[in-house]
């Protein structure tokens, strides 16, 4: 990630020295003179997530956020001053520091405006490199994938991060990367999850990744610590963005494995109403939730653990409660229900139809069954008139006296056909004109 100024190698969360939080140490101790640390080590922050240490020979008077001059191997190399004072010694005994020959490496200098711009027109070279150099891996075939290119601040060596699942041979690739780009080639490997930190990015919690927050040393995830915690087992839900199992798996699971010391197992209870299956647990509530056999998973009962104890050791005897939940306790559960709530429900917000329900005020002035009049009608002539029709014209006498005189005529020719023909019925509609 990148803004404007490329000198803060990031995007700057810091007013001088923060990049995206990246491993970013607030000092609580700033405040405090510096008594602990009389050697002036110093903390400098490189490209994304790599730091280290350096020891302040000349007395610098350095602030956060400045630009140095440091040791390199070989030449030097260009950084930010990112955390000074007794914090630095803490910090030093957490993360591992780079040594020169046994000893650690010096400031040299504040930056030069000559220092800057050779160290701008190297990173400006780094997005290049890394395309190049992937070229050149899918040439070699080789199995690794090259992650991130750094320059140094002299622009005489660069270091590939780069992720393979196998031993990689890469000396051929070291030859071919050193007489295309002309520098010192150095090859670290990093895993997933270093890569991501060194990326950067949003957790699903909406949080900074702790990988390249805080986090520098990655311990083992395993599926456990999700069994532990009751967390269904979708692969989607528990990896991150690194492809592997989150890091924050880790992080209550010590707690949930203390709470289910002397919990029972999750063994199918036998009643006189049927066996009950385990279906889920609430560790910290101490509830286990059951249901039958044939109802699952709807039905579902909750057991306290010392109720749940008591069934296990019964069926263990061979003995078969009357019912699954206790008398005793159900009366208990009235006056301390086992599930509570420490809130209020008080605008529904609970209910996950409430956006589905039909607001009140749209039905109060209806009434089912009838048909509100329409503006242009009156109330006397709805009833009368439903379809709102003209009124059919009234035909004189003469008309209607030849109208019933040939209707009937026609009904005498039908009862006439009707005894002609005796052998069976005759479908004459078609001729009388009546319906099928």
């Amino acid at each position: 990630m990148t803004t404007g100024n490329p000198i803060f190698r990031g995007c700057s969360s810091h007013k001088l020295a923060g990049s995206c939080a990246k491993l970013d140490v607030q000092d609580w101790l700033k405040d405090i003179k510096n008594t602990a640390n009389p050697d002036e080590f110093v903390e400098i922050r490189f490209k994304n997530t790599r730091k280290d240490y350096y020891v302040n020979t000349n007395s610098l008077n350095l602030e956060v956020g400045e630009l140095v001059a440091v040791e390199g191997n070989p030449g030097h190399d260009i950084g930010m001053v990112s955390l000074t004072g007794d914090l630095v010694l803490k910090q030093m005994k957490r993360h591992k520091v780079t040594l020169n020959n046994g000893e650690m490496r010096k400031v040299y200098r504040k930056v030069k405006p000559v220092d800057i711009e050779k160290w701008e027109a190297a990173m400006a070279l780094e997005h290049e490199t890394m395309i190049k150099s992937r070229q050149i891996t899918s040439d070699l075939k080789l199995n690794m994938k090259i992650g991130d290119v750094e320059y140094q601040g002299d622009g005489t060596k660069a270091i590939f991060y780069y992720i393979a699942d196998e031993r990689v041979d890469f000396r051929q690739l070291i030859k071919v990367l050193a007489e295309t780009f002309r520098i010192r080639i150095e090859m670290k490997q990093i895993g997933a999850r270093q890569e991501a930190g060194r990326i950067g990015g949003i957790g699903p919690c909406g949080r900074e990744m702790c990988c390249c927050s805080w986090m520098s040393n990655f311990s083992s995830v395993s599926t456990v610590a999700a069994r532990y915690q009751e967390i269904s087992m979708n692969p989607q839900k528990l990896a991150g963005q690194c492809s592997k199992l989150k890091c924050c798996l880790n992080y209550e699971v010590d707690s949930y494995i203390d709470e289910q010391r002397d919990f029972p197992p999750r063994e199918r209870l036998k009643t006189e109403e049927g066996e009950y299956i385990y279906l889920k647990c609430d560790v910290f509530k101490r509830i286990y939730w059951y249901t039958l056999d044939n109802n699952a998973p709807s039905g579902q009962i909750p057991l306290s653990v010392r109720r749940v104890k008591q069934v296990y050791r019964m069926n263990q005897k061979g003995q078969k409660p009357e019912k699954l939940i206790d008398i005793d306790e159900l009366l208990e559960t009235k006056v301390n229900p086992i599930i509570e709530h420490n809130y209020d429900n008080v605008v529904g917000q609970d209910s996950l139809t409430r956006f589905d329900m039909p607001k009140d005020d749209k039905g109060k002035n209806r009434r089912k069954g009838k048909r509100r009049p329409k503006p242009q009608q009156k109330a006397g002539e709805q009833s009368g008139n439903r379809n709102n029709q003209p009124p059919r014209s009234r035909k004189p006498d003469g008309e209607e006296n030849k109208r019933r005189d040939n209707a009937s005529g026609n009904n005498q020719k039908r009862k006439n056909q009707s005894r002609r023909f005796k052998r069976g019925p005759r479908n004459d509609n078609n001729k009388t004109g009546n319906p099928q």
